[in-house]
């Protein structure tokens, strides 16, 4: 239910928290006086919200849909307060947010972001750090997926938000085209030099592009063959990385796919893009598994039968999106007792979590709703591939790649480079290198 791994689009839901308020905690607020002023640090009695005052929920869709699906399960324990939901469209809404926090003022008390704001609102000092004792998550992390736990931690080791859904990255393509083209999966997905070179057997027998745009080539290959801890620009102490051999070949596939005439120059989210999955020009697409779903429903639903999803090239794995939820610092005690209550909820409980997976192809954070039917459920509009399967499989093998606070500006200049290696015929040591010094000049600031 999100976009591409840097430039988000149509996200959904992020959910993951764990351990102050758990079972029946209906009455139980008033009783924990004393330890939710801990929470915030403070005492509690002026600050305690006025009875029947209302749980204040920023989010953005598909989330808001979730979280008012989840109002029947929060009323049963926690009768009287209800739930006021906040819904803005995606960039909206992040603006929102951001003003929020730099203010301290109009806070929700639980707030939706998607992962690729995650990195950047963990550098400030407005979202509660939920690793603090008095939540007890330590104790339960383990039942979230690895890398999402990891990707809701600032550098400093805080962890500012906890995910709800994520999206195992996948590669969706048109089984009817590889049949009339005579390519095979295994050609397809061996290794990347074989992706391409199976783009353009695809173009020669069926006139279709092996890819969208060249860009998302690049932007698997540069998050392959990470070393631990390390990040894609920089690493552990901000020395830049960009001249390394993943970025080499990144950038040679990237050009050998523009120079053979397999991408259609088109960028996800536009009407081009979504009219060259009806067309069936557009022969693969690399995103999250929350696309499969999205083809399916408004994309291009007439072409139910004719996709079919496999695991990226070369044993690649990498995540396209996903949401968490955050709570503000600034909250007096109370009300972030009551929010770590409804974040508990909505990523801890597992029929939740199971919920907005079958209504909203929310993939779950939560690795205990795994052995569950629903994921070997045939998909129809996959041919009836049991698809989900493939998608848990890279969920639990995905790593989080280190997040530095230069990642936004790096990639601007990483794409920049190579729109002119692709388009200008700039070659690609001088580009990588005029990339490294800028970089380096802001890798500090």
């Amino acid at each position: 239910m999100s976009a591409s791994p840097l430039r988000p689009a149509r996200r959904a839901a992020g959910r993951l928290l764990a351990g102050l308020l758990t079972g029946q905690l209906a009455g139980q607020l008033a009783g924990q006086a004393s330890r939710a002023a801990g929470l915030a640090g403070g005492a509690g009695g002026a600050d305690d919200p006025p009875s029947g005052s209302p749980l204040i929920v920023a989010a953005f869709p598909a989330v808001d849909a979730i979280v008012r699906e989840a109002s029947g399960r929060w009323a049963a324990r926690q009768a009287g307060v209800p739930l006021q939901i906040v819904s803005r469209q995606f960039n909206d809404h992040h603006t929102a947010m951001t003003t929020a926090l730099s203010t301290a003022s109009n806070l929700p008390d639980v707030m939706a972001l998607e992962v690729g704001y995650v990195g950047r609102f963990a550098l400030g000092h407005g979202l509660e750090n939920l690793a603090a004792p008095a939540y007890g998550l330590d104790s339960e992390r383990q039942r979230c997926v690895p890398y999402a736990m990891a990707q809701g931690t600032s550098p400093t080791g805080a962890q500012v938000a906890v995910p709800t859904d994520i999206g195992p990255g996948t590669l969706l393509y048109r089984h009817d085209l590889l049949e009339r083209s005579g390519v095979d999966l295994a050609a397809l997905t061996s290794t990347w030099e074989g992706f391409v070179g199976a783009g353009a057997q695809l173009k020669a027998r069926t006139g279709a592009l092996l890819l969208a745009h060249a860009r998302d080539l690049k932007d698997i290959l540069i998050r392959t063959g990470l070393a631990a801890g390390e990040g894609l620009y920089f690493n552990a102490q901000s020395e830049v990385l960009v001249q390394s051999p993943r970025f080499q070949r990144a950038f040679e596939l990237a050009r050998s796919v523009r120079r053979q005439g397999l991408d259609a120059r088109v960028t996800a989210w536009s009407n081009d893009w979504s009219e060259g999955f009806r067309r069936g020009t557009i022969a693969t697409q690399m995103s999250g598994a929350w696309l499969a779903g999205h083809l399916a429903n408004w994309l291009a639903p007439q072409t139910a039968g004719r996709w079919r999803a496999a695991q990226l090239p070369e044993g690649a794995y990498a995540a396209y999106g996903g949401t968490f939820f955050a709570i503000p610092r600034a909250l007096p005690a109370a009300r972030k007792a009551r929010a770590w209550a409804l974040v508990r909820l909505l990523t801890f409980d597992r029929a939740q979590q199971l919920a907005a997976f079958r209504a909203h192809d929310a993939f779950p954070a939560l690795r205990e709703t795994y052995d569950d039917a629903f994921f070997a459920e045939p998909m129809p509009f996959l041919g009836g591939q049991p698809a989900r399967l493939l998608w848990r499989e890279a969920a639990l093998r995905i790593q989080a790649p280190t997040v530095h606070k230069q990642d936004a500006f790096a990639d601007e200049v990483i794409n920049t480079e190579l729109d002119k290696v692709m388009d200008q015929g700039k070659a690609i040591a001088p580009a990588l290198a005029d990339a490294a010094r800028l970089l380096a000049r802001r890798a500090h600031r």
